[in-house]
């Protein structure tokens, strides 16, 4: 996911800042929401900021606790109706996805939709055997490749074209 990072992150400012009410969190081994830092108009400076937030950069992940602290703390607040929710993860999870497919089910539950865009859809021979992966899929509605710039565009176009209903 690593190398992923700052495409994740300057496609999270675009969204951020041309859209109302998104929010955005970052997950490592905790969660941080850098929707504050990421309204800064100039990507560059909001980029810096995330960093500064974020203090567990490369330490793996742990996508069950991160999401239910998400469910505890954040989704009564950020998720309105028909909310849509973007979970950009490769579904490695360093916890074995411990409690990850009820914190799934719970977030799934709280939105309209659930888009997973995962790097790891752009090997043709991708198959869903690691624990985390397999715990997440039956939650959401939507699983996607997001590796490179086309794939963004295609997302985005999904994002700004659908109409209530869809997604």
């Amino acid at each position: 996911m690593g190398r992923y990072t700052e495409m994740f992150l300057r496609f999270l400012h675009a969204l951020v800042n041309e859209r109302a009410r998104v929010f955005a969190f970052l997950f490592g081994t905790r969660l941080t929401n850098v929707t504050r830092a990421l309204r800064h108009r100039d990507v560059d400076v909001a980029l810096k900021k995330c960093g500064i937030e974020v203090q567990d950069w490369a330490g793996g992940t742990r996508i069950g606790s991160a999401l239910a602290e998400f469910n505890l703390r954040w989704s009564r607040r950020v998720l309105g109706q028909g909310a849509v929710v973007l979970l950009i993860t490769d579904g490695l999870d360093r916890e074995g996805a411990e409690g990850l497919a009820e914190a799934a089910e719970r977030l799934h539950k709280s939105c309209r939709s659930l888009l997973w865009l995962n790097p790891l859809l752009r090997y043709s021979g991708f198959e869903p055997k690691a624990q985390g992966i397999k715990a997440l899929l039956p939650h959401v509605d939507h699983f996607l490749p997001v590796h490179n710039l086309t794939s963004l565009e295609q997302i985005s176009h999904v994002l700004s074209t659908r109409t209530p209903g869809q997604l």
